[in-house]
């Protein structure tokens, strides 16, 4: 079941919490095919009961959006408030996935995560619902562990093409990269430092000198100095977390903010 949205009364950058369902699993051709040879009655495909956290310019629209996916752990502050707050002020509607309160998640950082891609078409769906978002202008951006969701939600011969709604965009901040991830299906926007051990930007670089000529253009900036996490201020003080530096970094913040804000205006 999915929820509405609250009429938005409020002033810029307030967000409304929603609820939603990820997008349900679906069964695949070769599972329905033996369940109607055998006469066998399929469970209808469910969701994940999901919260968010969506963020508007004033105005009617319909405006582009963006949907956020935030990292293994969980919903820090500049995922769920500063990233909102910009994105708004650029003119985008934002939704904010929590893909860990429904599921009792404090930390994922040593754990497995769900497929998390289905959170992320299970947003898009949700927002294609909303008369003030331009369904058809809509992209994909996540941070670290919800960036490495973001890549393979959008490649070839992943379970994107199981999906109804397509997202327009991509952005992934330091992302795990992987050589084999193949051809993207949307205009890819990839941030790393080039210090970060956690997201090795050479696992990118491989990626792209494995691609053809004929998918769409990923675009890989690797920012020198600079280390796991180094757009949020939060993490000023630098913190070492399972043998991995996390530290902000305010020029390679700054020029990666001018690097989305672009990259949004060109393919939105």
């Amino acid at each position: 079941m999915c929820l509405g949205i609250v009429p938005h009364a409020g002033p810029l950058y307030a967000d409304e919490l929603v609820r939603f369902e990820s997008a349900p699993v679906k069964l695949s051709p070769f599972r329905i095919r033996k369940a109607k040879e055998q006469a066998e009655t399929l469970p209808q495909p469910q969701g994940t009961p999901l919260l968010g956290y969506v963020s508007r310019p004033r105005g009617d629209g319909p405006f582009p959006a963006v949907v956020l996916l935030h990292g293994c752990e969980g919903m820090r502050s500049s995922v769920k408030d500063l990233w909102p707050k910009r994105l708004v002020s650029w003119g985008y509607v934002v939704l904010v996935v929590d893909s860990f309160t429904t599921r009792n998640i404090m930390d994922a950082c040593q754990r497995s995560l769900p497929d998390r891609v289905f959170d992320a078409y299970g947003a898009l769906d949700y927002l294609s619902k909303a008369s003030f978002v331009d369904i058809r202008r809509v992209a994909l951006m996540g941070f670290s562990t919800g960036g490495t969701v973001t890549l393979d939600g959008t490649k070839i011969q992943g379970n994107e093409q199981l999906m109804d709604r397509k997202f327009k965009a991509a952005v992934a901040y330091y992302p795990r990269c992987a050589a084999t991830q193949g051809e993207a299906t949307v205009p890819t926007l990839i941030l790393t430092g080039d210090r970060d051990n956690w997201s090795p930007a050479d696992q990118c670089r491989k990626r792209l000198a494995s691609l053809g000529d004929d998918g769409a253009p990923i675009e890989l900036d690797i920012y020198q100095g600079t280390y796991h996490n180094f757009d949020a201020p939060e993490f000023r003080a630098g913190r070492r977390v399972l043998g991995h530096i996390e530290k902000y970094n305010p020029n390679a913040a700054a020029k990666s903010i001018g690097s989305v804000r672009t990259f949004l205006r060109k393919y939105l």
